[in-house]
């Protein structure tokens, strides 16, 4: 009774960690968003806009890294001889590979995606995703060993340096390069910063349970997810406006601000929980569905009460925050926000395979939500109908994928 006592608090303990932390990044990326469009304009936003959802894309693609860590790192046993940090090795040549991909590739697609900036917007680009993958393994790291505090502290102090960085770049400039240094500088300046409680709370007390073989064909299956998950999200904007090349820069402004400040707070919230998830529903043995059902509940239940507060106080909060600029109507924002409680349904499902160690079902609920969505947008309607459909299809495809899966085959107690 004591240890199941303890291991329910230290639960509940990192949870209220973890979503304090994610909170606190909450409000300082919608300080960011809120901020840079009100200062350089709709149109100029657009651009930057399309310049974090590349970022964060690719991010998105990577935090599988983490996830993947986190499922398989255990604590070391007590007396055990030392090991190979693996984790530290992977890390520093995914780190290396990632920045040269970046690099390599930008030929392909710099000028598509960054028209009137190319090559520029591309030194940021690789610098903080080659950065990211560092910070991915030490907190995939920390949450495997339940290092809540530490891994809090990374998710905190990461958003907060970047609304600050921001900021102090709009004090002496608006020009975008310099907004996209501001944006990627954080991730490795919070692993130098954060490094002696990290290394303290790491050093010597973990492992990983595979070797770089196996560890490296799961990371690229998660990392497959992940980058789904992305198109799904982060990345969403970004296709918006490669598939919308004939809309007004302002209208595609006014919808990518739309989608990232009314989908931001289911999502943020549980994008950032599913390495916790994952660990969660790792341990829970046989309370897995008791977790499960519990934490899909609540996000969907939030989803329908922040949407009926979007539809009716919506377009005066945006018109508010944004005077004399374009206002969504109520039910497009209410849409907006039902869609992401569906995202963030996927990310309650999606960590549930993962901790059985399902890395392909995992993958194709991600992959086929994103094969939706990109498909979706595509089809012959209208802007905001097309816009709308693609919102709602891809999480509904994947969510079906990973809950078929979790019906279908309910786990004996060695596979939970």
């Amino acid at each position: 009774m004591t240890e199941q006592g303890s291991a329910g608090r230290s639960r509940l303990s990192g949870f209220t960690l973890i979503l304090l932390a994610t909170a606190i990044a909450g409000v300082a990326s919608y300080a960011v968003t809120i901020i840079v469009p009100g200062q350089i304009g709709l149109a100029r936003y657009s651009v930057f806009a399309v310049f974090w959802a590349a970022l964060y894309l690719v991010i998105g693609a990577l935090s599988g890294v983490q996830q993947e860590v986190a499922r398989g790192t255990r604590p070391v046993a007590v007396g055990s001889a030392p090991q190979v940090n693996r984790a530290r090795n992977f890390a520093g040549i995914a780190a290396v590979i990632v920045f040269v991909l970046v690099i390599a590739s930008s030929p392909a697609w710099a000028e598509r995606v960054f028209p009137s900036f190319g090559f520029t917007l591309v030194w940021p680009l690789a610098i903080g995703t080659a950065s990211y993958v560092l910070v991915a393994v030490a907190a995939g790291s920390l949450y495997g060993l339940a290092g809540w505090l530490p891994a809090a502290l990374m998710i905190a102090v990461d958003a907060v340096l970047r609304l600050v960085a921001v900021l102090v770049v709009l004090l002496v400039t608006h020009d975008l390069v310099p907004l996209a240094w501001a944006a990627v500088a954080p991730f490795p300046i919070t692993l130098v910063v954060l490094w002696p409680i990290i290394r303290r709370s790491v050093a010597g007390r973990a492992q990983l349970d595979v070797g770089y073989r196996t560890l490296t064909w799961n990371v690229l299956r998660t990392v497959v997810a992940a980058a789904s998950s992305g198109v799904m999200v982060s990345g969403f904007p970004l296709l918006l406006g490669i598939t919308s090349p004939r809309e007004p820069a302002a209208l595609l402004g006014l919808f990518v601000l739309a989608i990232t400040l009314t989908r931001a707070p289911l999502i943020v919230v549980a994008m950032s929980l599913q390495s916790y998830f994952t660990v969660t529903f790792r341990d829970a043995g046989e309370a897995f569905w008791r977790e499960f059902v519990k934490l899909l509940g609540l996000i969907l239940a939030a989803g329908v009460v922040l949407a009926a507060l979007g539809w009716l106080i919506g377009p005066a909060v945006f018109a508010f925050l944004f005077p004399g600029r374009l206002v969504p109507e109520g039910v497009f924002i209410a849409a907006l926000v039902i869609s992401s409680a569906l995202v963030g349904a996927m990310c309650v499902s999606a960590p549930a395979v993962l901790a059985r160690s399902q890395h392909f079902v995992y993958s194709l609920g991600w992959v086929v939500g994103a094969l939706a969505t990109i498909g979706s947008l595509l089809l012959p309607l209208d802007f905001s109908s097309r816009t709308i459909v693609a919102l709602f299809v891809g999480p509904i495809f994947g969510l079906g994928v990973h809950l078929g899966y979790l019906v279908a085959v309910r786990p004996s107690r060695s596979t939970v």
